[in-house]
């Protein structure tokens, strides 16, 4: 028997109810599930009546993944599905969810996971690292973007971008982005980068906020390694941030590499809608996911 993990955000999901529908939708189809949360549960959250179960060991024998909450619940759980190679369904219970598949009204549509011949999408991620004085001091995986930017105080930072070993353009503002045609519809957006089909295999560059009238961003070819270079002297910082990771401080002469994943996202599709259909919807209306977890 095939066991799905349901994996709600409990800021989301109140009282995980939308879980706890799910499970019975699944159980008349004859499905296994667990519920797990998709981050350490330090005892503030208890299953109002379900067994909670810790992800990293269900997520060993099982096959699928239905992430309840907004596009950061997605983006927190991305990481742990791709490199299980294990697909995931997205339930948005969030204000804009435009990575998830279904809105809560339509989770009848999950019986259709019970003869297991749904459709999925691959989504490229970047393995984003970072070199310091010739050595790796950190790594990540990214379904959505990873930025170099300025802290909260107000001044400019100085950039270098490269494209494999050929320097491409210098940037002075309040950072870069390099991100998938998935974070093509997020950060990059707001930032004026183009929209990307989010199955489309491209690097999206875009400065955030440059000194410059000449350069707006950069599509390439995902066989191109991205670098970004701290030119920076002085000690004010500067960060790394990593989809919904906890930003990483960075140092003069630093060096951000990102690249793409052999790791890739399959979402599960199941509502038949196309991504102009959702575009339109959701982003022409306008609308933030201010989804932390």
């Amino acid at each position: 028997m095939r066991k799905i993990i349901l994996c709600p955000n409990p800021y989301r999901d109140k009282g995980l109810e939308a879980t706890r529908q799910a499970r019975e939708l699944l159980r008349d189809t004859g499905v296994e599930t667990v519920v797990c949360l998709p981050f350490k549960n330090d005892g503030r959250f208890s299953g109002y009546g379900l067994e909670l179960k810790p992800l990293q060991q269900e997520i060993r024998n099982s096959q699928l993944i239905i992430a309840f909450g907004g596009d950061g619940t997605i983006l927190h759980l991305a990481k742990t599905a791709a490199m299980r190679g294990l697909p995931m369904l997205g339930v948005n219970l969030g204000s804009l969810g435009f990575i998830s598949e279904l809105e809560q009204n339509e989770l009848p549509l999950i019986r259709q996971l019970a003869d297991w011949k749904f459709e999925t999408e691959s989504r490229m991620m970047l393995d984003v690292s970072v070199l310091r004085d010739g050595r790796q001091i950190y790594t990540n995986l990214a379904l959505n973007e990873a930025g170099v930017s300025k802290g909260a105080v107000s001044r400019v930072i100085h950039l270098r971008v490269y494209s494999d070993q050929d320097r491409l353009i210098d940037v002075k503002g309040d950072g870069m982005l390099v991100s998938t045609a998935t974070g093509s519809t997020a950060y990059s957006l707001a930032a004026g980068g183009p929209i990307l089909e989010p199955t489309a295999q491209n690097l999206v560059l875009c400065p955030i906020c440059a000194h410059t009238i000449c350069f707006n961003s950069y599509v390439l070819t995902p066989s191109h390694t991205v670098t970004i270079e701290t030119l920076d002297k002085t000690k004010k910082p500067i960060f790394l941030s990593v989809d919904v990771s906890k930003p990483f401080p960075l140092r003069p002469g630093d060096r951000v590499q990102v690249r793409r994943s052999r790791h890739d996202l399959k979402l599960v599709r199941l509502s038949g809608k196309s991504f102009c259909q959702i575009f339109e919807r959701k982003m022409l209306a306008g609308g933030i996911d201010d989804d932390e977890k």
